[in-house]
């Protein structure tokens, strides 16, 4: 309970403490730009008022300076106009577009939206303004803001997805720890069962029933491997994948309703690929308790497998309930389950099984809702 509490109080701490960066980040890019705007502005002011000295200048007034102020302006666009809305000159244009005259106009206009433009009269007489836009260097500030948020999303990123990872890792702990420890817990009543049954024999007790607890017993210790064969590297022995999947659908048929029928197809009867028969047991027995749950113990189960060049084949079909195409990827997430009554690991651990452990494939080939769905299983064949 600590545990969650924590991790929530640090994620809304993260989100206030992100917030707080990103409009500290917005004001003080804000602020800058007005700023280095209202620094431009005044250039232009000056620009224009040496402008209009240098127009009013005798041939013998010195306009060095002026000169040099109109000059030195390597930055900012302008454009010079005249009373009457003419084009005298320009400056810092893109020297081969300003070629064209609808070019220079429709910089006028950009400019016009931008700036007020600055009024120079000549003697209080000829009147000229200067428009002008936003320098290049400013325009590219505008993007500064937008670049340090995608750096401050990537950062937050990569803290997530460490958060998530470890998360990811201690939960896998968890549960190989407890599949590990509920393995341990079995092997004693397993002892103690195999006694009953030696005891048993030696009583004369019909021998259908020794039977029958045998395979219950042989069942439990088959559980058990499986659950101490978690979270280890299990190994891979070539096997007769019809054979494992055979022994698996016969065990769940016999103890099944007789409402459901239940076929088995192969194109081969032998198919040889590298196994873990437990684990791969498993899957498949995942397979066909889901079918059977999902068809209310009443309807059709085929199973299927298929020898192809390279890779086997193996159908699971049903004529259940269906699933949601939007839940085909979701049902083999851990904990995810439509079951009232269940963990949501059945299927996530078959992937696991099948995927990392196996390195095939496992997935809903189709589905209909209230016609049923079909599981598919693809594993390398083992190549000679």
């Amino acid at each position: 309970m600590n545990f969650l509490t924590n991790t929530l109080l640090f994620k809304r701490i993260a989100i206030l403490v992100s917030l707080i960066i990103v409009s500290l980040i917005l004001w003080n890019t804000y602020m800058f730009f007005q700023k280095f705007k209202n620094e431009e502005r005044v250039k232009m002011e000056i620009l224009g008022i040496a402008q209009k000295e240098l127009a009013n200048a005798d041939l013998n007034s010195d306009i060095t300076l002026q000169d040099k102020i109109i000059t030195t302006n390597k930055s900012i666009p302008l454009i010079l106009v005249d009373g009457e809305g003419n084009i005298d000159s320009f400056q810092n244009l893109d020297p081969v577009k300003s070629l064209n005259a609808n070019y220079v106009k429709e910089q006028l206009e950009l400019m016009k939206t931008e700036n007020a433009p600055i009024e120079i009269s000549y003697k209080g007489k000829n009147k000229q303004y200067i428009y002008y836009r936003n320098s290049d260097l400013l325009n590219r500030l505008t993007y500064y803001p937008i670049a340090l948020i995608l750096i401050l999303f990537l950062f937050l990123s990569v803290i997530y997805l460490f958060y998530n990872s470890n998360k990811v890792a201690e939960t896998n702990k968890l549960w190989t720890g407890m599949a590990k420890e509920t393995a341990h817990q079995i092997g004693t009543p397993l002892s103690s069962l195999l006694g009953w049954i030696a005891i048993l024999k030696m009583e004369k007790i019909d021998d259908k029933y020794i039977e029958e607890i045998e395979k219950d017993v042989t069942r439990l210790n088959t559980i058990a491997n499986r659950f101490s064969k978690i979270g280890s590297k299990p190994e891979l022995k070539e096997e007769n994948i019809v054979a494992i999947t055979k022994q698996a659908f016969d065990y769940l048929e016999s103890r099944s309703s007789k409402q459901i029928t239940f076929y088995f197809t192969t194109s081969d009867k032998e198919i040889l690929t590298n196994l873990n028969t437990e684990l791969f047991g498993w899957v498949i027995e995942n397979l066909i308790k889901n079918a059977i749950d999902a068809m209310q113990r009443e309807g059709s189960l085929n199973l299927r497998i298929e020898n192809t060049p390279k890779k086997v084949k193996i159908t699971v079909s049903d004529t259940g309930k269906g699933i949601p195409k939007k839940l085909y990827k979701q049902i083999f997430k851990p904990g995810f389950t439509t079951k009232k009554r269940g963990w949501g690991l059945g299927l996530s651990l078959s992937k696991r099984i099948v995927e990392d452990y196996h390195k095939g494939k496992i997935a809903v080939q189709r589905s209909e809702i209230s016609k049923g769905t079909t599981f598919e299983i693809v594993l390398d064949k083992v190549s000679f």
